[in-house]
């Protein structure tokens, strides 16, 4: 099992969303993060000063997955998350070494 950890542009969640139901992806956890990379942030203007705004909205959306369907949700996060600018974010892959459902003690892939 694969948990998959992808940092997106806030507006692209519903496409990434859309794109993981369609392959059959039955559970999704989402965080609104802040953060920066090559992108550095930005400089705003707000009544006349101007102020530098290091830290930019994105969001986290974490998915665990069988192993054999890894590739199809890494290409569909892929796909739909992409703008072709700078700053669409990263898609993480951490080894996955047990998941239980609480309510029925499902462990395994099972519990996904």
């Amino acid at each position: 099992m694969k948990l998959i950890a992808a940092i997106i542009k806030p507006f692209k969640l519903d496409e990434v969303r859309e794109a993981l139901s369609a392959i059959g992806v039955q559970g999704i956890t989402v965080t609104e993060v802040k953060g920066f990379g090559r992108q550095k942030g930005h400089t705003e203007l707000y009544r006349g000063a101007e102020y530098v705004v290091d830290f930019l909205p994105k969001v986290k959306v974490e998915v665990a997955v069988t192993d054999d369907i890894l590739d199809q949700v890494l290409e569909a996060i892929e796909k739909s998350a992409a703008t072709g600018k700078i700053g669409d974010g990263k898609i993480f892959v951490f080894d996955l070494e047990q998941a239980i459902r609480i309510r029925t003690g499902e462990s395994g892939t099972d519990a996904l």
